[in-house]
């Protein structure tokens, strides 16, 4: 006789579940090396593939419209990094004055800490020494992140010229896993979690285009020396949901106390940034990040926290739009509808406890009304 885990016991769902999760977690963390390369050429496949069916709608190959497809993806990354290139050589030039007014100020510092707390230069620089060094492994893994996010790019070209040259394989599999009755609501999952991906990837570059301009104008107009570079790397870390823009503010502040007196400016660019991040915030993310499908707030920084541990810088970008592709399945199986719930932006006014107990008092009054009708009262 066959046994369903739902009829079983709290405890052994639960702990079925947990022993799923713990299982998941390891695969996904053992085989990072295959599945982020994979994982973002399916993201970005999603994104050239309308422009390849353009193509092929008028009579080009289909193996010429996707290298012709990412040959445009290719032209516009090289025309943004060639822009960035540019600006940071000219940050370049200016190193070693930068350093030189770096170390003024650490000296400064050291001498008004000494001054205000009591506590020695020599202590000072022994424990900016211990902080480095407990921070080596998380440097260390930073880095090895990066170096991971960079090995992506050669592997990248190769897996999204096959996902989509193979993407009728891809398809057809997926219909053939399940059975011929669920084959509507397969249909709506990948129609819904096309139009998320495209829809989320496409508002990020128009959301990071304009942050960027207006990063880079607030800079320049406050004075802030290379403000176009430092405006540009701050609407790239904007990518990263809630955090990036935390540590964006960081860059443009720290430049403004090596290169000018006082802290007016400073000032300025934390007001500047605060403006900006409220218009990102409350109309462009709203507005042009118009993906179907919204993640809350709670969710997001948690998911973006675990992708970082998970796979570093790569899993922090995939996270959100790697969540919101788990909605909508979870949106299309009754089990899994609480979870898709708890992921989405929607607030509920009233508790689904306090919804039932309302419910359990009109089912208990209803038979008493009824039967006062059948037997009235009399005098």
């Amino acid at each position: 006789m066959q046994v369903k885990i739902k009829d079983q016991p709290f405890y052994l769902q639960s702990t079925a579940v947990l022993f799923g999760l713990i299982l998941l977690v390891y695969v996904l963390s053992q085989l990072a090396d295959i599945l982020v390369p994979l994982a973002f050429a399916a993201f970005l496949s999603v994104l050239l593939n309308p422009l390849c069916n353009l193509l092929q709608r008028r009579k080009v190959p289909r193996v010429a419209s996707i290298i012709i497809a990412m040959l445009v993806m290719i032209l516009l990354v090289v025309v943004v990094f060639y822009f960035l290139s540019t600006q940071i050589i000219q940050f370049g030039d200016s190193l070693p004055m930068l350093k030189q007014k770096f170390g003024e100020i650490s000296k400064n510092l050291k001498t008004w800490i000494q001054g205000t707390f009591g506590i020695a230069t020599a202590k000072q620089d022994q424990m900016v020494k211990e902080a480095l060094n407990n921070s080596q492994s998380m440097v260390g893994k930073t880095l090895g992140g990066l170096l991971g996010t960079l090995s992506i790019v050669f592997l990248l070209p190769v897996y999204m010229f096959l996902m989509l040259l193979y993407k009728t394989l891809i398809l057809n599999f997926l219909y053939e896993v399940f059975s011929e009755e669920n084959s509507k609501k397969v249909s709506d999952v990948l129609s819904e979690t096309k139009s998320a991906i495209q829809s989320y990837i496409v508002g990020l570059l128009i959301e990071m285009l304009i942050v960027a301009a207006m990063n880079s104008a607030a800079l320049v107009l406050l004075g802030v020396k290379y403000g176009i570079l430092i405006g540009c790397i701050g609407a790239i870390l904007n990518l990263i949901p809630y955090l990036g823009g935390i540590i964006a503010i960081a860059l443009p502040v720290l430049m403004a106390t090596v290169t000018k007196d006082g802290y007016s400016t400073q000032l300025g660019v934390i007001i500047a940034y605060i403006v900006i991040q409220f218009i990102d915030n409350n109309i462009l993310v709203p507005r042009i990040v118009s993906s179907k499908v919204q993640i809350n707030a709670l969710m997001s920084i948690i998911v973006v926290l675990l992708g970082n541990q998970l796979w570093g810088v790569s899993g922090m970008f995939l996270s959100i739009p790697f969540v919101a592709v788990l909605k909508i399945i979870f949106d299309r199986i009754d089990d899994l509808k609480p979870w898709g719930k708890l992921l989405g932006d929607n607030i509920p006014t009233r508790h689904m406890g306090e919804m039932w107990r309302n419910r359990n008092k009109r089912k208990a009054v209803l038979p008493k009304q009824e039967q006062e009708k059948i037997n009235p009262a009399t005098n």
